[in-house]
């Protein structure tokens, strides 16, 4: 059976594979195995639930506030916030669990929910497999009369508290700077700019009228193009771009270039070594991140360790090893000391205070990275899990691995939240990893 939860919790199409009655049915299981151990005759848990502004999101909130509610949880419903906000919401409130709707970078018609245990962290595999077993086992009766829990329809300083937390873990004055903010018609139209005034920088917002249907569209990390060209129209220091939810920050340097994750990380992991701030000396990313970042870390003296793609198996390994900086080349910075999850806005922060620290351009912060050549190809695939099986598949792989030697690499993982197999190559030369990587393409297109 296919499972129901994927590399970022459960997402598809809102209204046919993401349904109400299944966001029903997972707010009730989920509440019942978050907060079994949480209950006590004096004291009911409370969920925390958040949204990104997507159309979709309002039924599918009151569904899964339906849910947990029948299960005797107080909900707290924050309306439309930033997936980090949530995490730090539910910690902050004292919450027993945190739901975040959203499909983060995906597009409008998509959705998808995000669990967070007590004190905002993700969940391990282990604790959704129970929750997909408890939607088949609960049962259909819930508690009745004072039993039943209470749904409050708005919480009037969740937002405030948010932007608090940001503005007291900002590093530097940001005074001086100025900013082009790309925030994707989503989470983060309101607040991001607001952070980022706060601590100083002139703001001048793009993307940020979200009318429940416009969310990434053409716009956001995903889409930089229109960023790239208003950082230069503006004469601006720089440029961040967020997605749906806010988790993610990419960014463009004065030049419109453009900054990705991998290289954010080595800007923020050589700045808190300086400072005796990166905990044993070890930045944590993904096995997508660019060879080329594992290069700058050796030169600096800092160890890199890689994890599955996804920001929660980062999280999971900055928290078995104490560490305090990890992340993804897709834009997922996760700073535990101060979320616990990654947060797109405090990223956009922290990278700017390292530049008004430093005096330094982004462009000439980046310069500690040399970014090889890396060809990402989206294949549409009906059957994720053949892919992985393919005999022709293996041998171009093989194949491909042994052109490229010691001088690049190859990656094929499926897609965790979307019906398609990445196939990442890095090379020496980008026309050869280009080649490398439409042959593989287009072996993997044909199974």
């Amino acid at each position: 059976m296919t499972r129901l939860f994927g590399t970022d919790g459960v997402r598809g199409l809102a209204n046919k594979d993401l349904t109400v009655s299944l966001a029903l049915e997972l707010g009730a299981a989920a509440a019942h195995v978050l907060t079994r151990d949480r209950r006590s005759s004096d004291r009911r848990p409370t969920a925390i639930v958040g949204r990104d502004p997507r159309v979709s999101g309002e039924m599918l909130a009151a569904a899964l506030s339906a849910g947990m509610a029948s299960r005797g949880i107080d909900v707290l419903r924050v309306g439309v916030i930033p997936t980090p906000g949530v995490a730090f919401l539910t910690d902050d409130y004292g919450a027993d669990m945190g739901v975040m709707i959203s499909a983060s970078h995906n597009p409008m018609p998509d959705n998808g929910i995000k669990f967070f245990s007590a004190g905002g962290r993700k969940l391990p595999d282990s604790v959704e497999d129970e929750i997909e077993a408890a939607m088949a086992e609960l049962s259909p009766h819930g508690p009745t009369g004072t039993g039943v829990g209470r749904v409050i329809e708005e919480a009037p300083d969740a937002q405030d508290r948010y932007l608090r937390h940001l503005s007291e873990s900002t590093p530097a004055d940001l005074t001086g700077i100025k900013v082009v903010v790309d925030a994707a018609n989503g989470a983060a139209s309101t607040v991001a700019p607001k952070a980022y005034e706060s601590a100083g920088a002139e703001v001048i917002a793009i993307h940020n009228s979200p009318n429940a249907y416009n969310i990434n569209d053409n716009c956001g990390s995903t889409h930089m193009e229109q960023l790239q060209r208003a950082v230069i129209e503006h004469g601006a220091d720089l440029g961040l771009a967020h997605d749906g939810d806010a988790d993610r920050c990419l960014a463009v340097d004065g030049e419109g270039n453009i900054i990705d994750g991998d290289q954010i990380m080595a800007i923020l992991a050589v700045g808190m070594k300086e400072k005796s701030e990166l905990r044993k000396n070890t930045l944590v990313a993904t096995v997508m991140s660019n060879l080329g970042l594992r290069l700058a870390m050796e030169e600096q003296g800092i160890t890199m360790l890689e994890t599955k793609v996804g920001d929660r198996y980062v999280l999971e390994e900055l928290t078995a090893g104490g560490y305090s900086l990890g992340g993804e080349q897709s834009g997922h910075i996760v700073l535990p000391g101060l979320c616990p999850t990654g947060d797109g806005t405090q990223s956009g922060l922290r990278l700017m205070a390292r530049m008004a620290e430093t005096g330094c351009s982004l462009k000439e912060l980046a310069g500690v990275m040399n970014v090889l050549p890396q060809v990402l190809i989206n294949v549409p695939v009906a059957n994720k899990a053949a892919i992985l099986q393919s005999a022709a598949v293996q041998d171009a792989t093989a194949e491909a691995e042994s052109e490229l030697g010691g001088t690049g690499r190859v990656l094929l993982r499926p897609s965790g939240t979307e019906q398609l197999f990445r196939v990442m190559v890095e090379a020496a030369e980008s026309e050869q990893a280009r080649r490398v990587a439409g042959r593989i393409a287009a072996v993997v297109a044909a199974v």
